[in-house]
């Protein structure tokens, strides 16, 4: 009988540890394909330029137009993962993106690309489903790398990079659509069969939807807004934006240019579990607080256009060019992929750490914020782009932006902390 009593908690824990490891591979690769279809239009989008002749403010609206929906449904999406659970949560959304995927291969108008981006972009609100979802099977001190695991499905961003431009030359680039359309239906099949759900990790019933919307009120969740909005929406814009600034900048081939513009998306997303685990080890504000560094300098010299002087000099006038060739430019781009994967597995360990409770509300609010940043900034790359006709202007654009983090950082977080050891040198607020 004491056999059988000690045998029943170690049955139990493997039980646990089998469940959250399902929940957690099911999960990422639920949210990988969820991302690769949120990115589509970053590579169908050139052909279709093309073919209907758009400006790059055009261009821009395009690409953005999924990351618009994806981002507003994010929050309700975090209140009912915390309501309702996880796991119907994410099987119905992902039904719900099947047939508007389809339905882009048929699509012949400017507008009819934009109507049904809007209801494909839904599959961006995975991200809000399956980071409380997947944190709340863990303990608290692997939180930050079972999220960052889970994020890792933002290199979705670079399987669309590398799968569509073989099928766009391939087959054209309405194959891409019906593709994705049926490996979104077989994931969510999957996952359902996959997945786990526990009853515990749900808000009480009698929870309202304004009680849970009550903690906005914090300051801390604007902030942590701010930092996602770079880490993530510079992510998800310039995955959107490199593959055409490429062609346009560089005159490569559309798969030449989706393989380069993959070793930013790649490490961008695969790295995010290396993020967590660092975030877990020496904590959030650490890893964020060089992130904002390591991005000020990568952005910095990103934005220096093609440039050339002449010096006039005793043997006559001289003339040199400072550009960066494809290769600076790429191995910038990674630099800059590596230090935004580890800030939004920060930025989420952040919210971990603050808001145990309401991992799924904070995340929504957050997501929603840097996805809303993935919105925007295509679409004012495409504007300035137009309006200067200088195509570095984006990376200025979120030079400025990473100011204003940096800023905030120092002013709330960095004077009372030390980044070097992590200890409190004054109380908050003085």
């Amino acid at each position: 009988m004491a056999n059988v009593a000690a045998s029943a908690p170690a049955a139990a824990a493997a039980s646990l540890k089998s469940k959250q490891w399902s929940v957690l591979i099911s999960s990422t690769l639920a949210f990988t394909v969820c991302f690769a279809v949120w990115m589509m239009f970053a590579v169908i989008g050139v052909p279709i330029k093309k073919t209907l002749a758009l400006n790059a403010t055009q261009f821009g609206l395009l690409t953005a137009t999924p990351v618009l929906t994806g981002s507003l449904i994010r929050v309700p999406l975090g209140m009912w993962t915390d309501k309702y659970g996880g796991r119907i949560v994410f099987f119905l959304l992902m039904l719900s993106t099947v047939i508007p995927i389809w339905l882009i291969s048929y699509a012949t108008e400017y507008w009819h690309f934009l109507a049904l981006g809007l209801f494909v972009g839904l599959a961006g609100g995975s991200f809000s489903v399956g980071t409380p979802y997947v944190a709340r099977w863990f303990e608290r001190r692997q939180q930050g790398l079972a999220m960052g695991v889970f994020g890792a499905g933002n290199s979705g961003a670079a399987v669309t990079k590398f799968v569509a431009p073989a099928l766009v030359v391939a087959y054209g680039w309405t194959v891409v659509p019906q593709v994705y359309s049926v490996s979104m239906l077989i994931m969510a099949i999957a996952f359902w069969f996959f997945s786990h759900q526990d009853p515990k990790h749900q808000i009480e019933s009698h929870i309202t939807y304004r009680r849970q919307l009550a903690v906005l009120s914090d300051p801390r969740v604007w902030k942590y807004c701010q930092y996602y909005s770079i880490v993530f929406g510079g992510y998800v814009a310039l995955s959107l934006w490199m593959v055409n600034y490429y062609v346009g900048e560089f005159g490569l081939d559309i798969r030449v240019a989706a393989l380069l513009a993959a070793c930013f998306s790649l490490p961008g997303g695969v790295l995010r579990a290396i993020g967590g685990w660092m975030s877990d080890k020496w904590g959030a504000h650490k890893v964020t607080w060089w992130v904002m560094w390591v991005s000020w300098i990568c952005l910095f010299l990103l934005s220096y256009p093609a440039t050339s002087y002449t010096v006039t000099t005793l043997n006559g006038p001289v003339t040199f060019t400072l550009a960066h060739n494809v290769w600076t430019f790429t191995a910038l781009m990674a630099a800059l992929g590596v230090a935004w994967a580890f800030g939004k597995a920060s930025v989420f360990k952040y919210i971990s750490d603050d808001f145990p409770a309401n991992i799924g509300t904070i995340s929504g609010v957050v997501g929603l914020a840097g996805g809303l940043g993935g919105f925007v900034l295509p679409i004012m790359f495409g504007a300035l782009l137009d309006l200067t006709g200088v195509r570095s202007t984006a990376f200025m654009l979120m030079y400025g932006v990473v100011w204003v983090s940096l800023i905030w950082m120092y002013r709330t977080e960095v004077r009372t902390v030390d980044v070097v050891s992590g200890h409190t040198t004054q109380p908050a607020g003085h």
